[in-house]
């Protein structure tokens, strides 16, 4: 923990504190956000059963083929996630933030899986 830098550290302690009231279920997973310096990755996950149900990210093959900026990216992921939650009869979850302000990318990302019919 030495190595990393104030600003991650106090990003993990924010995470810490958001995950001690949030935890996800078979019915309601929780929607955990993870952003890079260049790619945005989201997951449905089960915390009972330890599982992930559906992700979707800038890294897979088709969020490779989002084009504009990097906002415009996260919101389609954010659609693209709501839609494979669909397919699984997920329509309920609760969002994870991972320590990250609610701002940007996170809010669009947010902004995209709402507009794609998950509800939080």
């Amino acid at each position: 923990l030495a190595m990393l830098s104030e600003k991650v550290i106090r990003r993990q302690k924010i995470r810490y504190r958001i995950r001690k009231k949030i935890t996800g279920t078979a019915e309601r997973p929780r929607l955990a956000v993870y952003r890079s310096n260049k790619e945005i990755y989201a997951q449905l996950i089960d915390d009972v059963a330890g599982h992930t149900l559906c992700s979707a990210s800038t890294a897979d093959k088709q969020g490779k083929t989002i084009a504009g900026t990097k906002c415009d990216k996260a919101k389609e992921v954010g659609k693209m996630l709501a839609q494979r939650a669909a397919e699984k009869g997920i329509v309920s979850v609760s969002f994870d933030r991972g320590g990250y302000l609610y701002h940007g990318r996170i809010l669009k990302l947010a902004e995209g899986a709402r507009e794609g019919g998950l509800q939080f």
